[in-house]
């Protein structure tokens, strides 16, 4: 039986747990769990409550996701 496929979503990073867990509320308005990717977790990138993600859920389990990318905020420029 063939894999079935990953969904990617955006989000939003609401709420911070223990042992790398998070709420996050995705682009509908859903608020999943989702944990940290092994390649985040392995080059220390801080996840905080605001930044922007990808998440990616499986099929099986739609109320559960895993970070796989956080999205850089740039700064405003100041004059």
């Amino acid at each position: 039986m063939a894999k079935e496929a990953e969904m990617e979503f955006e989000g939003t990073v609401a709420e911070v747990l223990a042992n790398a867990q998070f709420k996050v509320k995705l682009e509908n308005d859903i608020v999943i769990d989702a944990h940290v990717s092994g390649k985040i977790r392995m080059h220390h990138i801080r996840i905080l409550p605001g930044d922007k993600v990808t998440v990616v859920i499986s099929p099986y389990d739609m109320t559960r996701g895993r970070i796989t990318y956080r999205r850089i905020q740039k700064k405003p420029e100041s004059n």
